[in-house]
């Protein structure tokens, strides 16, 4: 795992060389077909000397959740097992990694009309009614929520009325995903990234310019021109792509365009850290000294090969 930008992929490719891996990708724009330059998919070259999983295996017009990622990922872990292999999954989407290591609850999308319902009903009778029909099909939620806790009331009694199915119940199937994960697989689980937050801005700043070297903007009009894609799609929604639309439909000019898209890459960053940062068991790789020199690959691949534990060696 690691911020966009922070040497994932390479240091994944170097890993390979020392262990007997597979790679799979966890990264929400990756999947998508034709979002290559501005995404950082891997090179061609890159790909052959380390072959990614779960890489352009949707169109930019479906939408790919994390629950399809888990499925997708369940799947491939299995059968790089049955090779004798081990399955290595490099990204930055921290909510994939999320949802695979702790599972995801079916949870029914909103339903307006019985939240509706159940609005009408505590204006009626009151939250506190609200809270005793809860109670009667779901105690244990019930007994966390407050009775005049009307938002986490009133989802709790939706989710029940609209799958049949309660809260407690679509929780404890989460908690069984993660214990069967944890049961099947031994998980060692790294972070990298360099100490210095400016060293990252700078990266950061280098690679997008380089994608519009690579040609990012004739990506970008690729897609518009064909017709079916549009701004509020998950894969136009992209770090980079988003800007870039807005650049091409003559809502930035290209300085602000290459501003916006470094502001938001930093943002991304940003992010993904304050994931690492809470994340446990987590065993952070420092691409730089604290001196601030960066270290060789060969280094950390050492680094990350003294962590594991000896079967996997």
């Amino acid at each position: 795992m690691g911020p966009t930008a922070s040497g994932k992929t390479d240091l994944a490719i170097a890993l390979r060389q020392q262990l007997p891996v597979e790679l799979i990708s966890v990264d929400s724009a990756l999947v998508y077909q034709g979002l290559d330059v501005g995404s950082a998919k891997p090179s061609e070259e890159e790909q052959r000397a380390a072959p990614h999983r779960l890489l352009d295996i949707r169109d930019p017009a479906e939408p790919y959740s994390a629950a399809d990622f888990r499925t997708d990922a369940l799947r491939e872990i299995d059968d790089i097992h049955q090779s004798g292999r081990i399955p290595l999954l490099v990204g930055g989407t921290m909510l994939y990694f999320k949802a695979l290591l702790e599972g995801l609850a079916d949870m029914p999308a909103a339903a307006p009309e019985i939240r509706e319902q159940i609005e009408k009903e505590a204006e009626e009778k009151g939250w506190p009614f609200i809270h005793q029909q809860l109670a009667a099909v779901d105690p244990h939620a019930a007994a966390e929520i407050h009775p005049n806790h009307s938002q986490r009331l009133s989802r709790a009694l939706e989710v029940y009325r609209s799958s049949g199915r309660t809260m407690t119940e679509l929780r404890a199937e989460q908690d069984r995903q993660a214990q069967d994960l944890h049961q099947r697989y031994d998980v060692a689980q790294f972070a990298i990234a360099p100490r210095d937050r400016s060293v990252l801005h700078r990266r950061i700043e280098t690679r997008f310019e380089k994608m519009l070297e690579h040609g990012l903007l004739e990506e970008v009009k690729g897609l518009m021109q064909r017709g079916d894609l549009h701004p509020d799609l998950p894969a136009i929604r992209a770090v980079g792509y988003r800007q870039v639309w807005e650049y091409l439909t003559g809502e930035s000019s290209q300085q602000e365009m290459i501003e916006r898209a470094t502001a938001a890459t930093r943002q991304l960053a940003k992010r993904q850290l304050t994931w690492l940062r809470g994340w446990e068991g987590l065993n952070w790789v420092y691409t730089d000294t604290p001196e601030g020199q960066s270290r060789k690959k060969s280094v950390l691949v050492n680094e990350i090969l003294n962590f594991l534990p000896e079967q996997a060696l």
